[in-house]
């Protein structure tokens, strides 16, 4: 199922992050600087804190695998995904970290002049880790999908992906705009995945909550 010839895409907005990275790192472009001590476990009990710090351990890299992480927006799973991206790249590990929005963008735009697979390169082969932020927070077209999916299935078994989303699995099909594509992106991914599904409130609810609590009472008229 190779990628479309045309590449053509329609306009999509920035993502709400920057997490882009042009070229393979030992430290890469993450949209800021989090490590896994950070991490509030006890405000998001859902997470698996031994999974996650065996992952931390890196040896779902030596073993082609690749992590899940799932949840509403705000419960911490891009803090996961880059504070795992920060341990690979202490231990040497070549990591490219970009939301989806941005690489699909990229890729079309390389398809636009003739230059995909050069462009695809960037995102198959020249890193041991990708890590992929942000997918399914807007829908793609069948094209876009299916740049995504050439990327899925040239890592397959050869290097790992992290990747964050705000959808469950079964909301996929309707994401990725085809339910084959789908179907061939979800079996290649999940066949030697970790999966960790969040459960819980939102950081950044929190913090705000937290703020308003700290700020002095209006005063009277």
């Amino acid at each position: 199922m190779p990628p479309s010839s045309t590449g053509s895409s329609k306009k999509r907005s920035p993502p709400a992050k920057s997490a882009a990275s042009e070229t393979p790192s030992s430290s890469p472009a993450c949209p800021f600087l989090k490590t896994l001590d950070q991490f509030d476990f006890a405000f998001q009990p859902s997470v698996d804190r031994a999974l996650v710090l065996d992952l931390a351990a890196l040896a779902f890299l030596a073993q082609k695998e690749n992590v899940l992480l799932l949840g509403p927006p705000g419960v911490g799973k891009t803090h996961l995904a880059v504070a795992l991206a920060i341990c690979a790249c202490q231990q040497g590990t070549s990591v490219y970290f970009t939301g989806l929005d941005a690489m699909i963008r990229a890729l079309a735009a390389a398809d636009r002049v003739g230059k995909l697979d050069a462009k695809l390169r960037s995102y198959t082969t020249k890193s041991q880790l990708l890590v992929l932020d942000e997918v399914g927070y807007q829908p793609l077209s069948r094209a876009e999908a299916n740049y995504l999916f050439h990327v899925v299935s040239a890592r397959y078994e050869r290097s790992s992906l992290i990747w964050t989303s705000n959808k469950s699995v079964t909301e996929w099909p309707e994401v990725f705009g085809d339910r084959a594509l789908a179907t061939a992106i979800l079996d290649r991914l999940l066949h030697h995945c970790h999966v960790l599904a969040i459960q819980g409130h939102s950081y950044r609810l929190r913090d705000r909550a937290l703020a308003a609590l700290a700020s002095p009472p209006p005063r009277p008229n």
